[in-house]
């Protein structure tokens, strides 16, 4: 275990510590503001503040996790070695030149979705908006890059500190908007579809349209066979996310009703971990999130544990609150649709933290970092989608992160004409964990 002084043992100082600590490098801390405990200690030690107490190991501070809500502050990003960096410190015996600890809070806490900022057509906190994005640090796990850093230093300090190792994982989401293309629409949406197809003289997908309402050929969104092979294969951690929302413009799923909705939910819950994919109403309203979690239960017939909010929608805290009330245990939506990288700056799963109340709460936010689901120039041939997490692999495993893909049923489908996708999950699923 490792002392820590602080000047004052703050709920923020204790969330980023632990995290930091605990849940990215696999030690033990434990905090005092008191001198005299931290002096009588013989065990490793480091002193966190303005000053140094005397000639222990020492890391300098910042103002941000000894104050209380939210203000503006300001922010100088700053090249350090392989890396980038905020929050400079000056003091000469500061074993490191920034405050990672409190640059990792900002980050993780998403503290500047907090703050004003101009949102997107649907609402959405964009990576145009961020730091990470403006300063070209996107696509880095900056918060283990760091922790990283700060292990060594406490190494070069106390060369007999042993850590806990942390595997490198693989964890695949497949969001699912619509279970079927053309499958149990009902005959309004079917004849709507149909007469849609003759207009515009889409004859080729009005075949393929009638052939599947007749039972003459699979629909084409049905891919979940393909997902249940490869489980079936090699066992890996998964969760498929369902859309059971009312339709609206933008829920176009089929009935929760549906019996065959339900089966086909219940088979892939046989071998993979099922989850809830929050519609876009849903997610501002509570009620309607309530109704939906109901849904997914009754037909799961077990509590839902993770969920994902629609088009990645989080607006802070209310979102996550929601979730805290209706007792979800797991988010999966933290990241950006346009961009690929890491929105809150890690590859490490983190408990919430609502900056609002000041509290550590029991949420677990895992963020992904590559979702190609809609028109991607960056994804637009095999190679180019390889290459990209590939990279994305490597970064992840150089600090012994989760490596999370967010991928829908669409991209596995004849629909998507990329039809490459199918390989590419494939291989990720088939590459080991360590």
């Amino acid at each position: 275990m490792v002392l820590v002084h602080v000047k004052k043992v703050t709920p923020r100082v204790s969330y980023i510590f632990k995290h930091i600590c605990r849940r990215i490098l696999g030690i033990e801390v434990d905090l005092t503001s008191k001198i005299e405990a931290f002096i009588a200690y013989d065990g490793p030690k480091f002193s966190y503040g303005k000053q140094p107490l005397g000639k222990e190991l020492y890391f300098q501070s910042v103002d941000l996790l000894f104050e209380h809500g939210l203000t503006t502050v300001p922010i100088q990003v700053m090249n350090w070695e392989e890396t980038k960096c905020f929050f400079q410190v000056k003091h000469p015996n500061s074993a490191l030149p920034f405050d990672i600890f409190a640059a990792s809070f900002y980050l993780i806490t998403r503290y500047e979705e907090y703050m004003p900022h101009v949102k997107d057509n649907l609402g959405r906190f964009p990576a145009t908006e961020s730091i990470a994005y403006n300063h070209d640090f996107l696509e880095d796990p900056v918060v283990d890059i760091w922790a990283f850093k700060f292990k060594n230093a406490l190494i070069h300090k106390y060369a007999h500190l042993k850590f806990d190792k942390k595997k490198f994982r693989i964890l695949p989401i497949l969001s699912v908007s619509e279970t079927f293309a053309y499958k149990n629409k009902g005959f309004l949406r079917s004849l709507g579809a149909i007469m849609r197809d003759l207009w515009r003289l889409r004859l080729d997908q009005l075949s393929d349209r009638i052939k599947v309402i007749l039972g003459l050929k699979k629909d084409p969104l049905d891919t979940f066979d393909f997902i249940i092979g490869l489980q079936q294969r090699k066992k890996r951690q998964c969760r498929v996310l369902f859309g059971l929302g009312d339709y609206s413009n933008y829920e176009k799923n089929i009935s929760y009703n549906s019996l065959q909705h339900r089966i086909i939910i219940k088979h892939i819950a046989d071998y993979i971990d099922v989850g809830l994919k929050v519609s876009y109403h849903a997610l501002s309203d509570l009620s309607t999130f309530a109704k939906e979690k109901l849904r997914i239960e009754g037909i799961l017939n077990r509590k839902l544990d993770y969920a994902l909010c629609s088009f990645f929608k989080i607006k802070l805290p209310e979102a996550y609150r929601n979730y805290i009330e209706l007792e979800i245990e797991e988010d999966y939506s933290m990241g950006y649709s346009k961009y690929s990288g890491f929105r809150a700056g890690t590859c490490t799963p983190f408990m919430f933290y609502d900056l609002d109340y000041e509290v550590q709460t029991p949420l677990v936010i895992h963020s992904f970092c590559i979702a190609p689901l809609g028109k991607r120039e960056d994804f637009n041939n095999e190679a180019a989608a390889k290459k990209q997490i590939q990279a994305y692999i490597n970064k992840i495993k150089k600090v012994d992160g989760t490596f999370i893909p967010v991928f829908s049923n669409v991209l596995f489908s004849e629909l998507h004409n990329q039809t490459f996708w199918r390989s590419i999950f494939e291989l990720i699923w088939n590459t080991e964990d360590e």
